[in-house]
């Protein structure tokens, strides 16, 4: 069955105000698709225009090949995860996973059926007769997945569902949701502004900025190969560094970064020479000269932070360009301490540039 969702040529206007630049976008069948951006970037109005309870201002979405027009949210081959879950607390867990089936007059034995299967799917096998209350968070997440299920969604929208749990159950969840979508094969459309739970589930992921798609790609592509400043920077920790563009050839570019320097980087599209550029360096990328390294930075520290597996250094230079940088616990030592000059480098093949200046 095709479950592909395009949006063809979509735009969301409310009054004098573009809520959705012209978007074309095409989500495959069984694909587990991710819209990453801040708040108020337009990732829950597209979620809204595919499943109904807004109809684009131009353009149209196709589901399974056929056109939405007309057609009102409850008679969408979709279900939807809000981020408040909206299960009914006076109903038991089965109560609530059959409650669509008994809308659409399934019968009672076709219901029980259901809700025994998808309690099993979730691993919730022994809770159909608890009440909602007796269930703790990551339980009550399973229950509206189960729920929204049961009707046989062609596409699965997830509204930020995880966004009221706590660190360790969203990312629990996120292997749970996972694993329920590669079991059932729908097509799932997840809405999030937290970057880890798209990069760890998504097969791809649309990065959003004021009502534009950034860019589309896999999440290693996203952020190993970002093609706007803005997903450099929203993608990951990024440390940016403006300049004026020296040199350019279809693999490298050397900045005139002023003070600090000539600093080059891997290219990301094509650059003129004497343009204005951003290089951004991931804060592992960085090095201490002693270990070697293309190019270099001096620097004074700020701050340093001990998190188990690695430390994080709040560095600055002479020209007050704040770094972040990443070193491994192996490489501590009493040198690295707050007011302590450091001298880093990075390979310029680990560094990316890109045209314009970046949020840095």
């Amino acid at each position: 069955m095709d479950s592909s969702v395009h949006l063809d040529n979509t735009v969301m206007q409310f009054g004098d105000f573009t809520a959705i630049q012209k978007t074309d976008l095409k989500i495959e069948s069984g694909e587990f698709f991710s819209f990453l951006g801040p708040s108020g970037c337009g990732k829950t109005t597209i979620l809204n225009m595919i499943s109904g309870f807004l109809d684009p201002t131009q353009g149209d979405v196709k589901i399974g090949g056929q056109s939405m027009k007309g057609v009102p949210a409850n008679k969408r081959p979709t279900s939807m995860i809000f981020q408040n879950l909206a299960l009914f607390p006076l109903m038991t867990v089965a109560e609530n996973i059959e409650f669509g089936l008994e809308v659409r007059g399934v019968s009672k034995s076709e219901r029980k059926k259901a809700s025994d299967r998808l309690l099993e799917l979730v691993a919730l096998e022994d809770s159909g007769t608890k009440k909602i209350s007796e269930l703790s968070g990551g339980q009550k997440q399973r229950i509206a997945i189960a729920r929204a299920l049961a009707v046989e969604p062609q596409v699965l929208l997830l509204d930020e569902p995880l966004s009221a749990l706590d660190l360790k159950l969203r990312q629990h969840m996120r292997t749970e949701l996972k694993e329920i979508q590669r079991k059932t094969g729908i097509t799932f459309i997840y809405i999030t502004h937290d970057q880890g739970e798209a990069l760890t589930m998504s097969d791809r992921v649309a990065v959003m900025s004021a009502g534009r798609i950034q860019q589309v790609a896999d999440p290693i592509t996203l952020y190993r190969d970002p093609q706007t400043p803005f997903v450099a920077s929203f993608v990951g920790e990024n440390n940016g560094i403006r300049g004026k563009v020296l040199a350019a050839d279809s693999n490298l570019v050397v900045l005139d970064c002023g003070p600090l320097g000539k600093l080059a980087g891997r290219s990301q599209g094509s650059l003129a020479v004497g343009s204005d550029a951003t290089l951004f360096i991931r804060p592992e990328h960085f090095r201490l000269q002693s270990e070697g390294g293309m190019h270099t930075l001096q620097a004074t520290i700020d701050e340093v932070n001990f998190e188990g597996a690695y430390l994080t250094l709040n560095a600055n230079t002479p020209t007050n360009q704040a770094l972040s940088i990443q070193l491994g616990t192996h490489q501590f030592s009493d040198s690295l301490k707050k007011g302590a000059p450091v001298s880093l480098s990075y390979n310029e093949l680990d560094a990316i540039v890109i045209a314009g200046e970046g949020h840095v």
